[in-house]
Formats: C-alpha cells, structure tokens, sequence
C-alpha cells in the first residue's frame, strides 16, 4: 500500500500538521495579576493523517514555560528543541509507536507563560482606567504559540473548550457555559471564580481570544452585548446600539445567516494595537471607535464581515492573507452600501486606496509585501502587515465582480462561503472555485479567461486604479485646493469651510492636504488647527490626520500634543505614522515619549516601533 504524503502551505510554523492535526483543545488556564501569566494545562487532541509515518509530534511554541507533557496519559520523552527565530522553539514529543491513519492522541501540556510572552497585553488599574488590572489577548498572526504549545497556523482548525480562573470577569472565543466561584473573599482579595466556554465551530489558533478585567455589558441588539469598563459603557451602548443588528441583517442578504449564535463587542482599553480583532463571538475593538459621533461604527461592518471571511473561511497561510482581508473589506464595503448608497462604498474605497498608497510609499513600489502573494518564507509575518493585503484584495475583487457582472457575482459569493466553510484556503483554491462556478456560463467565462492573474497575484506596486464615483469627495479635493494655492491667492480658512461635514470627509481633505507635493508650513498649518479646531476633535481619525500635518509642517504647536496622544492611544494605525513623524522633526521628544509609554503599548506595537525608531540591532 502507499504511503500518504501531505504537504504544508504555511511556512511559518514550526509544527508536523502534515502528520497530524489539532481536532479539538481544552485550555484550563488560571490567570495572575500580580505575576502576569496565565498559567495550568492545555489538552490537544491530534488526528493522524498518515499511515503510522511519523514519530514524534511537533507543537508551535514561544518563550513558554513548559512544565510536563503527557501522551494518553503516559509520559513520553519530549524537549524543547533550540529557539529559531522569528518562530520560536518546537516541543518535540516522541512517539512509542506511529500513529495509524484517522486514529487520535492525547496530549496534556502543562505550561505557563512568560514575561516575554508577545500575546499578552497586562495593564494596570492606571493604564486600564480603572481600579483593578486588564489582561488581553492578541494572537494573530503567530502569537498563540506564545501562549499555550499548538499547530499555530491558519491552516489547522480546531474546536475549543475555555476553563478559566479569575478575580475578575472573563471574556473568551466561544460562547459562555457556566460561572462558578471557586472560594470566597480573603483579606479584601476579589475571590476567585471559574468561567467556562465552548466554540463548537473549528477555528484556527490565533483566534483564540480572553480578556479578563473590570468588563461591564450592555445590550445593543436582540442576539449582541458591548461589554467595556463601566464609566465607558454607556458611550459605547450609544456609539453601537444603532448599527450592529443592521449591518449583521445586511450581510446576512448578502451571504448567508450569521453561524455564531451571538455577535458581541468587546471595546478595550486604548493600548489594543489594532482597530478591531475578529475574535468569534467577541469582537474585539479599538476604543478610537467611540468617537460620540458614530463616525467610526464601519470598524464594526469589518469585524462583523470577519464572521464568515477568516472565521469561517480563512486563508491557509499568511502569505494569502488577502482572502481574509480583502473578501473582508469587500462585504463591509457591500454593507456601507447597503446602509448609505452606493456611492458611500466608494468613498470609502477613495480613503482606502490612501491607505494603499501609505503602505506601498513605506515599503517602496518594489517590495515583496507590496504584492497580493507574499513570500513569508523565513520571515515575520507581522513585518509585512500593512493596508495592502485589504485594499489590495478589495480592488481586485471588485474587479472581478465587474468582469462578471454584479448580479452573477453576488450567487458565486454564497456559493464560495459555503464551499470553504470551516476550511481553509489559498489562492489557487479560490481561483480555482471561481472558475469552476462560472464554467458553464460562457459570458463570464470568457471574461475570466482574460484576467491576469499571474499579474493581479504577483505584481508588486499599484493594481490598476478603478475609476472610483468621487461625488462625496470633491467637496473635500476642492477645499484642499484652495489650501494647495493659499501661499499665491491669499486664502483665509473659516469654519464654514467645513460646515455640515461628516468626519469621514474630514479624512479625506487631511489626505489629501498630506499629499501636497510641497507640506504646508508652520502659518498655514496654525491657520488650519486655529480656524477647523481639528486639534479638539474627539474623533482620533482626525485628530492623528491633523497632527500629521503639523508635524510636516514642523509646527511645533503640535508636537507636545502628539506626545501626549502617543500616551493614550496604542492602536499602531496611529502610533507608527506619528512616531515616523515626530522622530523627523524632534528625534529627543520621539525617543523620551516612547520611552515613556512602552510599557502601556501591546508587545506587537511596541516591538515594530522599537523597530522604526531605533532599526533591528537597539532597543530603547
């Protein structure tokens, strides 16, 4: 009989998943404040998918401790075989005996975590606004492995069970089972209570998700909670109760009905590092969201669209990252239409390809992450997380959906849905899928037979520009052309300038103000804050557009209160830019403010600013 070969697609794992793969984990976890780890056992049940051909298992794993391992309750030889970076260090399980093909093994690690953990976000009352300590979790792209020993790829899904202990209320990825206190109040200490959760739909290992802390809810919709600290709770109710059971009606019209019983929001305390994580269940959010304008809520459309692209169907590595993102940017786009017109879908495209542009300008038009697939071998994936992979995902699909036609193109989106549900996929995958559903009508076919996929896949640089609806931006480019000429005619800014403007158009004129081929200077740039009063926006999008300006303009008004928002904020969307540009123009006050707040910065952020400020070899 022949042997069974299965390859790998994710080169960014450490783990023998063409052996073996993760069918089901139970993580037991107690977590400590004062100690800040998470500490007990996890439980993985792997399935083997050979014939008996492998020896030993091989887990995912980052400056773990690792106390004990077990193998159907027996204790097998196992070590930690030596640290290969940027990956970690591989927990290398022997075998007695091989493993017959579809026959399961037990393994019971029993580990904790470590200061170096790069999971782990720990806060304190002061950082968290609040009287007790925060503890969160942000596992995408290779961070679980930092956590608990896994298969940590995309490519490997696995359902979960939670047991937790905490003093204080716990949030994870799956839905909630049960509260039980444990023991009662000592000395003044919050007692001790165990909370339980399940995720009966695989998921992949970054999705695993816990926050632990002084979390309060409040219901925004008949099957959603936010849950956010108490003095904040009632601001985040207002910002989301409007929107969150429209967009999840919206994209389920557009799909099909949403798969994970509840839709919950989780906003966190300002040093997240991203605008949203689609963790299942709860997703996890920025608080630059809650701008009591309800400006920001399209965050949400992102996250929710998460639900069924990367969730349910997610890329099979980080290479092809863009079929989570771009099919994600592509349906939250879909509902901003379906809420506000057509037209808003690309206005909000318009402020994407900005994003784009920022992206391919940083890395240079050349570079490999400047492609649709990436070459990740050997690398970091979060070196090349940038705004290409979403927008350059979305024009691309947009484009296909053009080829084809819209009315054909929404039937093919159920059918891939539901094609790769609880599955993983790559690109040729997709490609193949899209192909294969429109064989049989000639039209389309046609139309595919003369895309360029070789091109749209590997290129690097700019995709072709679409010829985007510009209605709701011309006010904005027309009064950033009368910026753009303000030194030859003399133009004086009123607020009127922008009267009945939402913030989003605000964005788009601070975009294009930092496009000018020559920056504005400091009079001009005092002029703007002075006459707008973009400086006391409580919207961080404008706020962080604004300073950006002003620094180019070596404004120096500017300057202490980019420092100061630095101080507040941890979502790196803002942090990086303001940083790359405070160090330009006062490299002391950059470095002193870094300095000041690493320690409020997720580990993912504060490492890649280390990075822009100081380069690979120092650290501050």
């Amino acid at each position: 009989m022949a042997s069974i070969i299965n390859t790998t697609r994710d080169p960014n794992t450490l783990s023998n998943y063409n052996n073996f793969l993760t069918t089901h984990t139970v993580a037991n976890f107690e977590i400590d404040f004062q100690e800040k780890k998470l500490r007990g056992n996890v439980v993985l049940t792997l399935k083997s998918i050979t014939d008996a051909a492998a020896k030993d298992v091989l887990l995912d794993t980052s400056y773990l401790d690792v106390h004990s391992v077990k193998i159907n309750g027996k204790i097998p030889s196992w070590e930690l075989l030596p640290r290969f970076e940027p990956y970690g260090s591989a927990l290398k399980i022997s075998l007695a005996e091989g493993v017959e093909n579809g026959t399961s093994v037990e393994i019971d690690v029993k580990t904790q975590t470590t200061k170096d953990c790069t999971a782990l976000g720990w806060l304190t009352p002061a950082q968290s606004r609040s009287e007790h300590p925060y503890m969160y979790t942000q596992c995408q792209a290779i961070h679980a492995r930092s956590v608990f020993p896994c298969q940590d790829t995309p490519d490997v899904k696995s359902t979960f069970e939670f047991n937790i202990k905490s003093p204080l209320a716990v949030i994870a990825s799956g839905l909630a089972t049960g509260t039980n206190a444990l023991d009662g109040a000592k000395d003044g200490v919050t007692p001790t209570k165990l909370y339980s959760f399940e995720q009966k739909i695989p998921i992949p290992s970054y999705l695993f998700a816990l926050a632990s802390g002084d979390i309060a809810t409040a219901r925004i919709g008949p099957r959603s909670v936010v849950a956010t600290g108490p003095s904040e709770l009632q601001a985040a109710k207002w910002e989301l109760e409007e929107s969150t059971e429209q967009f999840i009606k919206t994209v389920e019209k557009i799909v099909y009905p949403y798969q994970w019983s509840e839709y919950n929001v989780l906003v966190l305390p300002p040093s997240f590092p991203y605008g949203g994580m689609e963790n299942p269940v709860y997703t996890y959010c920025t608080p630059t969201m809650i701008s009591g304008d309800r400006e920001n809520v399209d965050v949400i459309a992102h996250e929710l669209s998460h639900s069924y692209s990367g969730n349910l169907v997610s890329n099979a590595s980080w290479e092809h990252f863009w079929l989570n993102e771009g099919w994600t940017t592509y349906l939250e786009r879909r509902i901003q239409a379906a809420a506000h017109g057509e037209h808003y879908r690309d206005f909000s495209a318009i402020i994407g390809w900005k994003a784009l542009q920022d992206s391919i300008v940083q890395f240079g038009e050349n570079h490999e992450f400047t492609k649709l697939i990436v070459d990740l071998k050997g690398k970091d994936p979060d070196d090349a997380f940038s705004s290409i992979p979403y927008e350059k995902g979305y024009n691309f699909l947009s484009y296909l959906e053009k080829q084809v036609g819209k009315e054909k193109w929404n039937t093919f989106i159920p059918h891939y849905f539901t094609t790769f549900a609880r599955r993983s996929l790559d690109s040729y995958d997709f490609k193949a899928n899209l192909l294969s559903f429109f064989a049989s009508d000639d039209m389309a076919a046609s139309a595919l037979s003369k895309v360029d996929w070789d091109a749209w896949f590997y290129s690097p640089g700019f995709p072709p520009k679409p010829d985007f609806d510009t209605s709701l931006v011309d006010v904005c480019y027309h009064l950033a052309s009368k910026w753009e000429k303000s030194i030859k005619e003399g133009f004086g800014p009123k607020k009127e300038d922008i009267q009945g403007w939402t913030a989003n158009q605000v964005v788009v004129f601070l975009d294009r103000v930092q496009d000018f081929a020559h920056s504005l200077d400091k009079r001009e740039s005092q002029a703007m804050g002075s006459a707008y009063g973009f400086a006391k926006s409580g919207n961080v999008e404008v706020v962080a557009r604004y300073f950006q300006v002003g620094l180019k303009a070596k404004d120096d008004k500017v300057y202490s209160p980019t420092a100061d928002l630095l101080g507040k904020v941890g979502r790196m969307k803002f942090v990086r830019p303001l940083y790359k540009q405070l160090n330009k123009v006062d490299r002391t006050l950059a470095v002193e403010t870094f300095k000041k707040n690493k320690d409020f910065y997720h580990p993912i952020c504060r490492s890649l600013v280390e990075k822009d400020l100081f380069g690979d070899s120092k650290r501050a």
